[in-house]
């Protein structure tokens, strides 16, 4: 078939860089076109929708990494086409994986001899390490119930890493998770407190209930800035753990990790063993085919930047999240509603809300190009939102300065501009020219609000067991 019309010597064809050049109607969005492209086409075409998307870089609402060395970027392209799963003919690749688990179980303080093979997989995301890691828990309390001739039918999983939580455990309870680094707030619950309770509570019922942490967020920040925290494997109860290598283990979107603290704690039942490919492949999974370059790009990562490397990222990530929210107490308009100590985050919600509100600033932020979402709070405190930036590598102190900078400008151009706030809004009392007059609230009463209003949303979640 003829993609493009030849000229006269009959040898050449002509190549274009805009496809408007090659196309004269409109291409089918939801069907599949009778006739071929020519590759320069198709690609402008898809180029140039893209070209509206935002920049990565600049979106605050996500944890996910966003920039990595060209060296690295270099060995993930040369790897694209290898698909994980074929442990036979990617033997290296399998390799650099069990070296990664290694690396990492032993960043989480697992009880291994010095050459001695950690348990663990590489996994899509947090998401899936964490239903690979309920799966274990729930497959060793069934088997326990059924050695001991008990009901094995109603299993749970409790949330929460304090007193009440653990009053909620009961003999269906397969585990308790507790979460390092708030997606809210970045705030890290207390495991060892949490690990304390429940040994206590075992102690009294003869139950052995373990615990699992989601430490998506925080687990490669823990170990760097807050070394002697005890939340990981240190703590006897803590069986299994889950971190994502695409947020702060720096890699870009696609790679999870699932931890055991040893072989005990996965049951050999799960573990699938396929030989079609050409030879055994043991695996744990949820999925099958996935690509090899974020294995690669891992364990780039842990041996380009080891834990000099890795600690000195996350301390700029912490200073540059502290140069923010210096900024923004600084224009004496904002309260802070997350935590110094946690995941390099910043959360803030506007002192007077009642001409202008946060979803008007995120909504005028993005003429400037930054993505800073804000939020909403429960049903029953809607009037309560906060805006959100996510301090990631690539978020430097000047990007910090000039946010600070582009934020003022939103505001001072808001001050000037009538309220989207005055309508529907008849119970507040009326005032002059027809403005509604709504009683200010001190930093204090609205940090305690908000704060009251946090505990209410982790409270409604811890308060739900899910099976």
């Amino acid at each position: 078939m003829v993609l493009s019309h030849a000229v006269s010597n009959g040898d050449a064809y002509i190549q274009s860089a805009f496809a408007s050049r090659h196309l004269q109607a409109p291409l089918p969005r939801f069907n599949m076109p009778e006739n071929s492209l020519p590759k320069e086409a198709a690609y402008q075409i898809i180029n140039d929708e893209l070209m509206l998307d935002g920049n990565p870089r600049l979106n605050l609402a996500s944890f996910v990494t966003t920039w990595m060395e060209p060296e690295c970027d270099k060995l993930m392209m040369d790897a694209i086409n290898k698909n994980y799963v074929d442990m036979d003919e990617y033997p290296v690749t399998t390799e650099l994986q069990n070296r990664c688990v290694n690396m990492i179980a032993r960043l989480f303080n697992a009880p291994l001899e010095e050459s001695e093979a950690a348990v663990g997989v590489g996994t899509v995301g947090s998401s899936e390490a964490i239903m690979l890691a309920g799966l274990a828990f729930k497959r060793q309390w069934q088997n326990k119930r059924k050695a001991q001739g008990l009901p094995y039918d109603k299993p749970n999983i409790v949330t929460g890493a304090n007193v009440q939580a653990v009053e909620m455990v009961d003999e269906n309870t397969i585990c308790v998770a507790a979460i390092l680094g708030s997606t809210l707030n970045g705030e890290f619950e207390d495991v060892k407190l949490l690990n304390d309770l429940l040994l206590e509570k075992n102690k009294k019922t003869g139950w052995d209930t373990p615990i699992h942490v989601d430490a998506a967020s925080g687990g490669f920040i823990a170990p760097f800035l807050y070394p002697e925290l005890e939340w990981d494997f240190r703590l006897p109860l803590v069986k299994s753990i889950n971190v994502s290598g695409h947020k702060y283990g720096l890699v870009y979107a696609g790679i999870g990790w699932a931890i055991w603290r040893s072989k005990e704690d996965l049951p050999e039942e799960l573990i699938f063993h396929i030989n079609y490919l050409g030879a055994d492949q043991p695996t744990f999974t949820l999925n099958f085919s996935k690509g090899s370059s974020q294995v690669i790009a891992q364990y780039y990562q842990l041996i380009r930047l080891g834990f000099e490397g890795y600690q000195n990222v996350m301390k700029n990530c912490q200073e540059n999240a502290m140069v923010l929210k210096a900024g923004l107490e600084k224009t004496g308009r904002f309260t802070i509603a997350s935590k110094d100590n946690g995941v390099p985050l910043v959360a803030f919600s506007l002192k007077d809300n009642t001409l202008h509100n946060e979803f008007e600033v995120s909504e005028m932020l993005r003429r400037f190009g930054w993505i800073v979402p804000a939020y909403t709070m429960p049903a029953d405190a809607q009037h309560v939102t906060v805006l959100r930036v996510v301090v990631r590598e690539d978020f430097s102190r000047t990007l910090a300065e000039r946010l600070v900078l582009d934020i003022t400008k939103v505001l001072n151009e808001l001050d000037h501009l009538p309220s989207k706030n005055s309508q529907g809004q008849s119970h507040h009392d009326m005032g002059k020219n027809g403005i509604i007059k709504v009683p200010k609230k001190s930093a204090l009463e609205t940090q305690r609000e908000i704060t009251d209003v946090w505990k209410k949303f982790v409270m409604a979640r811890k308060s739900s067991k899910v099976c």
